[in-house]
């Protein structure tokens, strides 16, 4: 199942709630302000560690690159994708 975050973690609780709630197997797909939950050395790094033992984390590039992120800041782990790869 593809789960999409769209919030900012440091505004609303969505990362950590669809964490919760993916099953191993999932997907996490980062979109507009969610982008923020894929950076390293935040407080919501340890989060996205264990949650990426039971899902795929990707993070939408077009919407890094709209909010001049690099993605050299983006976790290791966390695979970056087009709008094709959506």
């Amino acid at each position: 199942m593809l789960h999409t975050v769209n919030k900012s973690p440091y505004q609303s609780d969505a990362l950590t709630t669809c964490f919760g709630l993916a099953q191993p197997g999932s997907a996490v797909l980062l979109i507009e302000d969610g982008i923020y939950g894929a950076m390293t050395n935040t407080k919501f790094s340890a989060a996205v560690v264990i949650a990426q033992q039971c899902c795929a984390i990707y993070v939408l590039e077009p919407d890094l690159q709209a909010r001049g992120i690099d993605s050299d800041r983006i976790m290791n782990a966390i695979q970056t994708i087009d709008y094709d790869g959506f």
